[in-house]
């Protein structure tokens, strides 16, 4: 882990795109979407393998992340470039030690300042602050830490970090002016019948604010 915090801007998290995943992760690599995350809440695992050994062959050999949500199996089955654990998922100390293959990447979500300084010393490639606006895609609600207090905790941070939660062309200039680059969409994308155009505008929005 380099002391330097990354900057990328747009993270998508990819669940039940209307567009299909495989032409949503097309659309992410066509784009140059820095990381691309799979997380199928309720699918079989047989599902999620398939699914996720698709889109490791689409962004395979591109400048696109590919990571799993939660199951550390199928990321090493898939050979994926990284997991992405919550809270209340393996620890990240004990996912580490099962999958030690070199360039690994490691993200961990938090959900308040308390846990982004706990997070320190598990030291992930990154972490996501969220949610920053209420979100309908998580079933038990972490309470909405606004853009002001989400900042907050990501500028202190020494993590590279990424905000998440209920962010869409809508508010997203309100998280760059207020200094926040790095951001995870989710139905921003999986939503749209064309996904390259909602990447497209999600990204201008950024080159527009971003100097």
């Amino acid at each position: 882990m380099g002391s330097m915090k990354e900057r990328f801007g747009l993270y998508l998290i990819l669940t039940d795109p209307i567009a299909g995943y495989e032409t949503c992760a097309r659309a992410a690599v066509d784009c140059n979407v820095h990381y691309l995350q799979l997380r199928m809440k309720n699918a079989s695992r047989a599902a999620v393998l398939k699914t996720a050994l698709a889109l490791r062959a689409i962004t395979r050999g591109t400048p696109t992340r590919f990571i799993v949500n939660d199951d550390l199996s199928v990321a090493i089955e898939s050979d994926a470039d990284g997991i992405h654990l919550g809270q209340g998922d393996q620890p990240l100390g004990e996912a580490r030690k099962a999958w030690n293959a070199h360039g690994k990447l490691f993200g961990l979500l938090t959900h308040s300042a308390a846990q982004a300084i706990q997070a320190q010393a598990l030291t992930p490639d990154y972490i996501g602050v969220g949610p920053v606006f209420p979100t309908p895609t998580k079933a038990n609600h972490d309470p909405a830490l606004g853009i002001a207090e989400a900042g907050r905790i990501m500028k202190a941070s020494p993590l590279t970090s990424v905000a998440i939660g209920g962010i869409d062309a809508g508010n997203l200039p309100l998280l760059l002016d207020a200094g926040i680059d790095n951001f995870c969409v989710v139905r921003a994308v999986n939503h749209a019948t064309d996904p390259v155009a909602a990447i497209r505008t999600l990204q201008k929005i950024r080159q527009e604010r971003c100097f």
